[in-house]
């Protein structure tokens, strides 16, 4: 059996989505300093790096993330590979997903965490409105897509993010599936739990457990 780590980490270097907050990690108290402890101190808007959607993201007034059922966050997934040439993913690229409840998206977009240093790109794969309408119909509870985002960027409205959390279907978003092979796995996503602010979000500690 064996577990893939799927976490981009947060550091000063991963891109960050356009317009989002950027990322401090700094000592706050250190050993070498003089001080009884190592004490770090760390600052990142909860949409940086692999991190979950809740619903109240995008609908306000909706669930916010520490109310998020952790049954849609654990268990039987599959993985798909989408081929390099599609950019845009249509119901048709997606297959058969009887039986799925969660999906996770293998695409392009991963080779993007190879290069860093090109900061955040607007070019990544991602789905369309009628695949997000295809899988509510399939009563999903968790998607997953390997870069910050799972909708087009600057799409009006967001009609991708709002189709899907409107249904409370989890939105899983900056995974590195580089080392991944299409499959079915155990996923284990633990998003940080917090309660304050809009709770639109959070880092998610994900890892997949092969079969």
């Amino acid at each position: 059996m064996k577990i893939y780590d799927v976490t981009v980490p947060i550091s000063a270097e991963v891109p960050i989505y356009k317009g989002d907050p950027g990322v401090s990690v700094s000592a706050f108290k250190s050993l070498a300093g003089g001080d009884s402890a190592n004490v770090s101190e760390i600052s990142f808007g909860v949409h940086t790096g692999t991190h979950v959607d809740a619903p109240n993201h995008f609908i306000d007034g909706a669930k916010r993330v520490h109310e998020l059922d952790p049954e849609k966050l654990i268990g039987p997934c599959r993985v798909i590979e989408i081929y390099d040439e599609i950019i845009a993913i249509e119901p048709e690229h997606i297959g058969d997903l009887d039986g799925v409840e969660r999906l996770l998206l293998k695409t392009r977009n991963s080779q993007f965490w190879s290069e860093p240093e090109r900061g955040f790109r607007t070019d990544f794969t991602y789905i369309t409105p009628d695949t997000a309408i295809m899988l509510v119909e399939n009563d999903m509870k968790l998607i997953g897509i390997d870069y910050l985002s799972i909708e087009k960027s600057g799409s009006p409205g967001h009609p991708v993010h709002v189709t899907l959390l409107a249904k409370e279907i989890v939105i899983l978003e900056g995974l590195d599936l580089r080392e991944v092979l299409p499959g079915d796995y155990e996923l284990i996503c633990a998003p940080l739990k917090y309660i304050g602010a809009g709770g639109d979000g959070a880092p998610a500690r994900t890892m997949l457990r092969s079969l």
